[in-house]
């Protein structure tokens, strides 16, 4: 929603480092008024500010305008249960698609989605909720983003692929045309994908190869 400036009230969850990115990219163009920063998980960063706008616990969303719109700049898949608790608390999510980005009158972008500079987001594709499209980022025609996938700098996504929910693309990764990564993967930085890849493995190289399953990293 807007002030009487015209500009969004935008709420930011998360206080760390990519939360300064997203608030600096914001108040680059005066379309945005950062109203707070909300912490779920560090209580000693509460009290303090960034950029001048305070830090608050997530408990204090109720006291926040009502006429504000969220988005979660945690760089982190697990960001999800961070989400669920702020709306659980009432908080509303928009989306932040920066300026200088591409997207096409024909795909769609789900609630709570940052979409940073100089993306393009080809025709026909369906980019889920709560998904993070970092700087240059291209994802091609008819290709379906899950809830919760963070795409790195620089990753390329060809058409017609599909990426699953919680998925993480490292930096400058490609995943090559029609293929399928599965929820809650990891492709490494740099990485070449040529064939899918499953449900929570992690991949490296190029071509790209699985290293290990999630389970034996959390292990």
């Amino acid at each position: 929603m807007s002030d009487a400036s015209g500009r969004r009230r935008l709420v930011i969850l998360g206080a760390g480092g990519y939360a300064e990115e997203v608030a600096d990219l914001a108040s680059e163009h005066d379309r945005y008024e950062i109203v707070a920063f909300i912490e779920g998980r560090r209580r000693e960063a509460c009290g303090t500010s960034v950029h001048g706008v305070p830090v608050l616990w997530i408990d204090d969303i109720p006291s926040l305008p009502e006429n504000c719109v969220a988005v979660c700049a945690v760089g982190s898949p697990a960001r999800s249960a961070f989400i669920a608790e702020a709306s659980a608390r009432g908080l509303r999510f928009g989306t932040f698609v920066h300026p200088s980005a591409h997207v096409s009158r024909s795909a769609r972008l789900g609630a709570g989605c940052i979409v940073g500079p100089h993306v393009v987001v080809a025709a026909h594709t369906t980019i889920g909720e709560h998904v993070i499209l970092n700087r240059g980022v291209l994802v091609g025609h008819h290709a379906s983003i899950g809830d919760c996938v963070t795409l790195s700098p620089g990753a390329n996504v060809a058409g017609r692929t599909r990426i699953g929910e919680g998925a993480f693309i490292g930096m400058g990764a490609v995943i090559l045309d029609g293929l399928t990564v599965g929820e809650g993967a990891v492709v490494g930085s740099g990485a070449v994908v040529t064939r899918d890849v499953p449900a929570r493995v992690q991949v490296l190289g190029v071509p790209a190869r699985s290293v290990r399953t999630l389970e034996e990293v959390e292990r």
